[in-house]
């Protein structure tokens, strides 16, 4: 019976994560463009914010009830997932064109901040000082990319699309309260996610890190496979597999300072050499992946796909063996 209702709060707080995450971001842009930001701003803060929200706020509440564990795998198995699991099935549904601006934007961010994370874990522990350096990588990613993409606004005319999408035709009062409705939605579907995977690790005898890299990993990187997917399938495939890099830079520099800040932890080794080191392993995956198809096809296929998803449910084998 307490099964039965652990994984009913796993499957209601990841429906709930996903809708009111798309809540949240229509109401938040809808009220910024209402007051005057632009199109281009909103697309780079709330957008990327709203697909990013999940893992937020799973990974603050967990580390408010005292599960940093589960925390730090949610942000580790995000990244895995995403490249993984989420740029696979995009591929295998679509082959994905690969923006010529990727390679001189996001991807080298994504590996300096990825190498910055590798460092941080070696200590084997997570602090405020390690806080402080992911939100100034933040903050000069954030620099970096506005004024990148401000020099050059039509090579991201896709990413000024995909903010326009989430602008609806509402009043201020109404785009504040769906906004207000959609984060206490995201902090209630957070606090319920947390206490069905506590209650499964505990009951099935499974690591609370183990659900952070599996279960809950998946359940919060929901909202980046349905927008990479029907990225590719209207041909936004700068949204695609932007999504995705842009995804797992703000889930280090974002996402993993809020452990770092509410509840500072010593982790384990196992943490280090096998989770953190294949999500750097993953990361030169795609970037290998994505140099040698600028150079050759232009797209990622169904064949990277199928690669990338074995190599995921390769990762996910050695978890269970080891749990």
């Amino acid at each position: 019976m307490d099964l039965f209702v652990f994984s009913l709060s796993i499957i209601g707080g990841i429906i709930g994560l996903v809708w009111s995450a798309d809540k949240f971001v229509l109401g938040a842009s809808t009220t910024a463009r209402n007051l005057g930001v632009s199109v281009l701003v909103i697309g780079l803060t709330v957008v990327s914010f709203g697909t990013s929200a999940p893992e937020i706020l799973t990974s603050g509440t967990a580390a408010l009830q005292g599960k940093p564990e589960l925390a730090i795998g949610n942000v580790l198995g995000s990244n895995i997932t995403n490249i993984g699991l989420v740029l696979s099935i995009t591929a295998l549904i679509c082959p994905i064109v690969i923006p010529k601006t990727l390679l001189k934007e996001e991807l080298p961010a994504l590996l300096i901040i990825t190498l910055a994370a590798v460092y941080i874990f070696y200590d084997l522990s997570i602090d405020w000082t390690d806080g402080i350096i992911l939100l100034v990588l933040l903050a000069g990613f954030t620099w970096f990319i506005l004024k990148v993409k401000k020099s050059s606004p039509q090579a991201h005319s896709l990413e000024l699309e995909e903010a326009a999408e989430h602008i609806a035709d509402i009043s201020t009062g109404k785009a504040l309260g769906l906004m207000l409705f959609g984060l206490i939605l995201l902090l209630i579907s957070a606090n319920v996610l947390v206490y069905g995977a506590t209650g499964i690790a505990l009951a099935l005898g499974v690591s609370e890190l183990i659900i952070g890299l599996t279960i809950v990993a998946i359940g919060t990187s929901l909202p980046e496979l349905a927008a990479s997917v029907a990225g590719a399938l209207r041909g936004h495939h700068d949204l695609a597999l932007g999504n995705v890099v842009g995804s797992n830079i703000l889930n280090l520099v974002l996402v993993l300072p809020v452990p770092a800040f509410l509840a500072p932890v010593t982790i384990a080794p196992v943490v280090f050499w096998r989770d953190t080191a294949f999500m750097l392993f993953m990361t030169f995956v795609l970037i290998v992946v994505i140099a040698l198809n600028v150079k050759f096809k232009q797209s990622i296929g169904r064949l990277v796909g199928v690669v990338l998803l074995l190599l995921y449910i390769s990762y996910t084998g050695l978890l269970v063996v080891m749990r």
